[in-house]
C-alpha cells in the first residue's frame, strides 16, 4: 500500500523486524505517530520478547517517537489491542505498520484486528526472503542484540551476542533460521540509522521460562 504522507503506528517488540519494518515505512514517506507495545498483565514485561518495560521506554526515547502500551493476558489480548486501535483511530491514525515476514496465521489476524478499527494494515517485510531480510538489517547500521532463545535449539552462551554476518553463519550452520522467524530467538535492537543515540544495556541476570533462555537487562 501506498503509506506517503499518512500517518501510522508501529507494533513494536523492541526487536530487528518490528525495527526494520518502521524503517522502510519511514523511507516510503509514512509519518510515524507512536510505537505501540503489547505487556503481560503486571505491565512489567513486554508480551512478545519479554523485555523490561524501562528498556521499551528507552527504545521510544532514542527513537524521539510516542510510546503507547498496555497490558493484557492471553485470555483478553485481542479485546485490548483492538482498544487501543479504537483509541489510534480517534486520534487520526490511519497505518499500522506490523513486522510479521510469512507467517499467514499472523498475517491475518493482523489484518482482521485492524479492519476492525478501520485501520489499515501495513507488512513491508511481507514475503521477503528471511535470510536477505538478516542482511538488510545489518547493511543497513542496525544492531541488535540476542536477548531470548529456545533452549532446545540453541546453547545458552548465544544470549547477548549482536546479531552479525559472522554470528548469521554460524546458526545457519547449526540449522537454526537466522531471522529467529521460527521462534527460535527474539532480539533487542539497540543501534541503528533511525536511533539518535545508542542504548547501553547491562546484563542482570540469565532466567529459564518455559523452554526459552531470557536475559534480564537494565538501562545503564
Amino acid at each position: 500500500m501506498n503509506i506517503q504522507n499518512k500517518r501510522f503506528f508501529c507494533s513494536w517488540s523492541g526487536g530487528k523486524d518490528s525495527c526494520l519494518a518502521l524503517y522502510k515505512a519511514i523511507k516510503e514517506g509514512g509519518r510515524l505517530v507512536a510505537l505501540f507495545t503489547m505487556f503481560t498483565e503486571e505491565g512489567v514485561r513486554s508480551r512478545s520478547h519479554g523485555l523490561d518495560k524501562k528498556i521499551i521506554e528507552q527504545q521510544a526515547k532514542v527513537l524521539k517517537i510516542n510510546l503507547i502500551t498496555a497490558s493484557a493476558s492471553w485470555n483478553d489480548y485481542e479485546e485490548v489491542f483492538l482498544k487501543e486501535l479504537l483509541n489510534m483511530k480517534d486520534k487520526g491514525i490511519e497505518v499500522g505498520v506490523f513486522g510479521d515476514i510469512d507467517l499467514e496465521s499472523s498475517k491475518q489476524w493482523v489484518n482482521m484486528i485492524c479492519d476492525k478499527a478501520c485501520i489499515k494494515s501495513m507488512l513491508p517485510l511481507w514475503q521477503e526472503k528471511r535470510e536477505e531480510l538478516v542482511k538488510e538489517f545489518i547493511d543497513l547500521g542496525f544492531k541488535a542484540k540476542i536477548v531470548s532463545l529456545k533452549s532446545s535449539v540453541m546453547d545458552k552462551s548465544y544470549l547477548g551476542q549482536i546479531l552479525d554476518k559472522k554470528l548469521m553463519n554460524e546458526l545457519k550452520d547449526i540449522g537454526v533460521d537466522p531471522c529467529g522467524e521460527n521462534g527460535e530467538f527474539h532480539t533487542v535492537v539497540i543501534d541503528g540509522p533511525i536511533f539518535n543515540n545508542p542504548l547501553n544495556l547491562v546484563i542482570k541476570d540469565t532466567v529459564l521460562k518455559d523452554g526459552y533462555w531470557f536475559l534480564d537487562m537494565d538501562i545503564q
